[in-house]
């Protein structure tokens, strides 16, 4: 009897659909503005929300994002791309924590530990672009080693 119940469980393993990826998160969808992430990190998804999409085009918007960290950050540095129809149009890289200028409030905290943030954002630009792109950021600590990784894809038929 032991020896089928292995049988089984082995088959099943074998015969389960392992996927490599994250699921694709819908932050928002409106009628005229969709936005959706996914992990990049093939070891860790976060979670992300926006209060109100509407409110995205307006200068501030409020949001949550959550995180156990699989690393420590004294040092964090974002790049950050814009990628159109498969090609990088625009790239930008900023530190974001150094030992004596924090610009974030997560600096310095140790693998392990959980990350939340809510509150507002601004986004410093007067519109978000119309057309469908993705936003691929990556952050890494002072190890170079990724903290957290997403490609967020934006579909905007807004007229403004």
């Amino acid at each position: 009897m032991k020896a089928s119940n292995i049988l089984k469980l082995i088959l099943v393993l074998l015969c389960i659909n392992v996927s490599t990826e994250w699921p694709t998160h819908t932050v928002c969808k409106e009628s005229n503005l969709e936005i959706s992430y996914k992990s990049c990190d093939p070891q860790q998804d976060f979670a992300f929300s926006i209060d109100r999409c509407p409110d995205i085009p307006s200068h501030t918007f409020n949001i949550r994002a959550a995180m156990i960290l699989r690393h420590s950050i004294k040092r964090l540095y974002a790049k950050i791309k814009l990628i159109i129809n498969g090609k990088t149009v625009l790239s930008y890289s900023e530190s974001l924590c150094e030992p004596d200028d924090l610009k974030i409030i997560f600096c310095g905290k140790e693998k392990g530990e959980h990350i939340y943030y809510e509150g507002p954002v601004t986004l410093g630009i007067k519109e978000i672009p119309q057309g469908e792109y993705t936003i691929s950021a990556v952050l890494t600590n002072e190890d170079g080693l990724t903290v957290a990784c997403a490609d967020f894809n934006v579909k905007n038929y807004l007229d403004y």
